[in-house]
């Protein structure tokens, strides 16, 4: 639960807890949700459980490199999970961020459909950002793109991005005085998935271009198979952001990991 992720913007993924419930159309084919119900974890809805993972889950990021390729590792937070879901409790998180403060070495991505929650439950020393975490929201179409972006925007951050994934309509991101740093896009993919045309991705990519937004085009469909980093007009699209602030913490030491609860398991 947690090493080498097979999703291409990250290095590694990192579950804290597992759970969550649906809030939007992009997330009526959850593939959390679907791994948790193979699994038994945890029953996803507004009533269900939010299982805490184990100590060694959270132990499990001190053991990973600290440079990959010449760069800091990016670790995708949470991807069974929403860190800002308010079902969570608020002495998981504090735990959370004192890890990710422990770790400055990594670059921790947060995402998020609850961008609402989100300032009140940043860390109190959070100022004008922590230097290894990026905020980013999910919207899969203009509508939840104009609702949640303007919070975010709002709020500091190394890096502010959107994944524009599940695409489930076309976007613009021009409409709003800021841009994000970073735009993630793909496609859904499993059974049911809702088609995506691929002049939503041009069209996007343009404005991303022409605003300095890094530009991560993640997956297409091609005869019903999904194809990750695909290229579109004969280039692969799999760029980054330069985060606008880099921070020291102290070194890592056993006694500044957080304690977990029992594997659930």
């Amino acid at each position: 639960m947690g090493a080498n992720t097979k999703i291409s913007w990250a290095d590694h993924t990192f579950n804290p807890w597992i759970g969550c419930q649906k809030v939007s159309p992009g997330c009526d084919h959850c593939y959390a949700e679907g791994w948790a119900e193979r699994f038994g974890t945890v029953t996803w809805g507004p009533h269900g459980a939010r299982r805490r993972t184990s100590a060694a889950t959270w132990r499990s990021p001190s053991a990973w490199p600290r440079i990959i390729d010449g760069r800091r590792p990016r670790i995708f937070c949470a991807s069974l999970a929403d860190v800002f879901d308010n079902r969570v409790p608020r002495e998981w998180r504090a735990d959370l961020f004192a890890l990710i403060q422990a770790m400055p070495w990594f670059d921790w991505l947060i995402l998020t459909k609850r961008p609402e929650n989100v300032a009140a439950m940043l860390p109190d020393d959070w100022n004008d950002g922590w230097a290894n975490v990026w905020l980013g929201i999910s919207a899969e179409d203009q509508a939840h793109y104009d609702r949640r972006w303007p919070i975010l925007a709002d709020i500091p951050a190394a890096v502010r991005f959107v994944s524009y994934e599940p695409a489930l309509g076309p976007l613009s991101i021009s409409g709003h005085p800021d841009v994000p740093d970073w735009l993630i896009a793909g496609c859904e993919s499993g059974k049911g998935a809702r088609p995506a045309n691929s002049d939503w991705f041009r069209s996007i990519r343009d404005e991303c271009t022409a605003t300095d937004t890094a530009f991560f085009l993640k997956q297409t469909m091609h005869d019903g198979r999904k194809v990750e980093t695909p290229e579109l007009d004969g280039k692969h699209w799999t760029e980054f952001p330069i985060p606008a602030i880099r921070a020291t913490a102290a070194p890592l030491s056993v006694s500044n990991i957080p304690p977990s609860v029992p594997s659930i398991h």
